[in-house]
């Protein structure tokens, strides 16, 4: 009999183990709110990984739902109308919101409560009011409230704040400019889906100033650890008046700190897309090209430099995918540091940011913002 024990106990170790002995962890039950987001490709690609599953999926538009199905192969009978009818037939442990920017608070509603956690597409909110109601409900409830960026899983971005905050590889930063965008949704061919509601001032929250400006503001609150800039001076344009008649397509946001001044253009009409930027030290500079290319530029003179290009490799799981660190978080495996990319104490800052940005260009003046 204690033979057999032993091997009953061998095999429940052989089945909870992988092929490196290491113990098999359940992937995180996840529940996919909206599909008129487009990122939501990402997750779908994501799962194969086996850190999260898919195990429903709430889309009223039926058709729309059919065309992600035919392409990544799984059942309508995941696809619900709404989250309550989800609710009722699985149990998610994490919500990711792939609908307007208009209904994160609307998630957040429904899944606080409830003890489901929550990431969203970037930014946050549409605005203070609605961030502020969804941080009350995250810090009430004791979920997890992420924010996803595409620049988050960068490795240029992860080692440009090495070089500049954690070696001082260019001295001091004194100047911080960040490019994000392409040549416009519609130019771009987003499917119709999208292009609704990201061209809605309501639903997304503004235009081009929202929709790319955010990643610079992410980005600037995380290098100047959660300070909060002294005053935000924007500028905001429309010059596709045919392609987003009800909002502004460029956007400059100058963020001026204590010893240290950000520039944001987030855009759509850079004729080529882009997602970069350039750290500015007493010393020298950083030049994060895209996602894997950096260069490091160090001053010898007037103009010369001495130059080290550097070509990086993806980040070790789980900082290599949003989905992957949403487990590590909701597992505890991982602790997000204050103020963290993702982190909600970052993208609060963002929405007030943003929200001082869209008072600025509209009104022609700088913002201060209060201490």
């Amino acid at each position: 009999m204690k033979k057999y024990k032993i091997l009953l106990i061998l095999l429940v170790y052989f089945l909870s183990t992988n092929a490196d002995g290491q113990e098999s962890k359940e992937p995180l039950r996840v529940g996919v709110i909206g599909l008129t987001h487009t990122h939501v490709h990402w997750i779908f690609g994501s799962e194969p990984r086996g850190d999260i599953k898919i195990v429903g999926i709430v889309e009223p538009n039926v058709e729309l739902a059919k065309q992600y199905a035919a392409q990544y192969k799984f059942s309508m009978e995941m696809v619900y109308p709404s989250m309550e009818a989800m609710l009722e037939k699985v149990k998610p442990e994490a919500f990711t919101a792939f609908g307007t920017i208009y209904e994160h608070l609307e998630v957040v509603e429904f899944a606080a409560p409830r003890g489901i956690h929550v990431m969203v597409e970037k930014p946050l909110a549409v605005s203070m009011e609605h961030a502020k109601r969804m941080q009350v409900l995250a810090e009430k409830h004791h979920i997890h409230l992420l924010t996803n960026y595409e620049t988050t899983w960068y490795p240029s971005t992860h080692k440009a704040y090495d070089l500049a905050k954690k070696e001082n590889a260019i001295g001091d930063i004194r100047k911080i400019m960040v490019h994000d965008g392409h040549k416009g949704p519609k130019k771009i061919g987003v499917n119709k889906e999208f292009l609704e509601w990201l061209t809605d001032p309501v639903q997304n929250g503004g235009g081009a100033e929202v929709d790319f400006g955010c990643y610079g503001v992410n980005i600037l609150t995380w290098f100047m650890d959660g300070k909060r800039p002294n005053s935000v001076t924007a500028v905001a344009q429309q010059l596709q008046a045919e392609n987003n008649p009800k909002v502004n397509d460029e956007s400059i946001i100058i963020l001026q700190y204590d010893s240290a001044v950000a520039v944001i253009q987030g855009s759509w009409n850079w004729p080529i897309g882009r997602k970069d930027m350039e750290i500015y030290g007493v010393n020298g500079v950083i030049y994060a090209d895209n996602k894997h290319d950096l260069r490091v530029r160090i001053s010898q003179g007037y103009d010369a430099f001495d130059e080290d290009v550097m070509q990086l490799e993806e980040r070790k799981a789980p900082f290599d995918d949003p989905f992957a660190l949403l487990a590590a978080v909701i597992r505890n495996e991982i602790q997000l540091k204050d103020y963290d990319l993702n982190a909600l104490d970052n993208n609060m800052l963002v929405v007030e940011i943003l929200d001082a940005a869209k008072e600025s260009a509209e009104l022609n003046r700088t913002i201060y913002l209060k201490k």
